[in-house]
């Protein structure tokens, strides 16, 4: 005999749709997301306030902040998917790669960012963007983790040391990279 209590019904009934409330207010369905739930305003806060590495970092750092450096490190051309490329992230959070694809969660945040990608007409998963992400984790690894010998190879990180910024920085001029770099909501 399955009873639910009238909180586990009302809790059922709410996410039946799987749908979240974003920071502007939107309902945004992350099984089928549309690109009218999609808000580069949600972006930038969501992702100025998730710390990378699921928070296992010495100091608070943001997937906006991250997201920030990437978009330095590629050609001019390809600034604005670069700084998109963890997007989906604002709608399903920073989930660690050996979670992602362990538990074949990457195909949810891949049907998001196709979504995204649609949007903004960009292209992510460019080869650039991938080795720059790459370079940045090996950066992050060394300045802000603990115990990183055992990861994957990674290249060599950045001489310049990481600097995180705090989240409204962080918000803020993602925002601002955002226009700069031809972006249109």
């Amino acid at each position: 005999m399955n009873i639910l209590t009238e909180t586990q019904k009302a809790y059922a009934d709410e996410y039946e749709g799987a749908w979240i409330t974003t920071y502007t207010g939107k309902q945004f369905h992350f099984l089928k997301p549309t690109p009218d739930e999609v808000d580069i305003r949600d972006i930038a806060h969501h992702l100025s306030l998730l710390c990378r590495f699921t928070g296992a970092c010495r100091w608070f750092y943001s997937v906006a902040d991250h997201s920030i450096c990437v978009a330095d490190l590629v050609p001019q051309e390809l600034k604005l998917s670069a700084l998109l490329h963890d997007a989906a992230e604002a709608y399903i959070n920073d989930i660690s790669r050996p979670v992602k694809y362990s538990h074949k969660l990457d195909s949810t945040e891949a049907a998001i960012m196709s979504v995204i990608a649609d949007k903004f007409g960009i292209n992510p998963t460019a080869p650039e963007i991938k080795e720059a992400d790459n370079i940045l984790i090996a950066t992050e690894a060394r300045d802000l983790m603990a115990n990183t010998n055992c990861w994957a190879l990674l290249p060599k990180p950045l001489s310049a040391r990481i600097r995180p910024l705090d989240s409204r920085t962080a918000e803020i001029k993602f925002l601002f990279r955002f226009q700069l770099y031809g972006g249109k909501e």
